[in-house]
Order: C-alpha cells, then structure tokens, then sequence
C-alpha cells in the first residue's frame, strides 16, 4: 500500500518562504510522478506542481510558476516543494500525490495515492 508522509507546513507571513516535503513508500511503480495540490479554505483543490520520476520534467500550475519550486530526491524517494515569495492566497492545505499518469496529476484526479495533508498559512 502506497504511503505519502508530509512535513514542513506551518505560519509564515507575506513575502516569506517554507519548504514542505513529501516521503513515499509502498509503492512499485516503475515510472510515476509524484507532485503537489492544494485546498484554500472554502475552494476547490488545484494542482500547483509534479515531477516525473525519471528524468525529472517538471510542471506548475499558473498561479505559483516563478515562485514554487518542485524537486526530487530520488535515492530517498521524496519530493519537496519549496515555496518562495509567498502571498496570503496561497494559505491552504497543502497534500502530496502519486501517480502513474501526469495527465491524472493536470486534471485533478482521482490518482494512485493522497498523503494526510499540511497546512500552509501566509499572514498579510
């Protein structure tokens, strides 16, 4: 069974910076990706950024292109999204993902596995 274990969420104010991480297990795929989502408070999910396992493409979603950051530690099967020049509406929680398809990840799922989510709060 695939487990995803965030960490890094927590307060930050305008302007700052935090890096969240994501660590995988369980799973046997060959080729996946793995990549970040988010809820605001009251809103729809949203894809914010993947990563291909193999030769490391990377995708964003519009609102964060220029800020966030995705990469990937392969040896210890972790993604990390650092996250820069952060605004108050990007307050959310934060939650991994895992698929085989980065079409899956783009279109908002369903996907192979969730992690429990981490909240990110940007205060003005």
């Amino acid at each position: 069974q695939v487990q995803l274990v965030e960490s890094g969420g927590g307060l930050v104010q305008a302007g700052g910076s935090l890096r969240l991480s994501c660590a995988a297990s369980g799973h046997s795929f060959g080729h996946y990706y793995m990549g970040w989502f988010r809820q605001p408070p009251g809103k729809e999910r949203e894809f914010v950024a993947g990563i291909d396992s193999a030769v490391g493409n990377t995708y964003y979603g519009d609102s964060v292109k220029g800020r966030f950051t995705i990469s990937k530690d392969n040896a210890k099967d972790t993604v990390y999204l650092q996250m820069n020049s952060l605004k108050p509406e990007d307050t959310a929680v934060y939650y991994c993902a895992v698929d085989r398809l980065i079409t899956a990840m783009l279109n908002n799922g369903p996907l192979d596995a969730w992690g429990q989510g981490t909240l990110v709060t940007v205060s003005s």
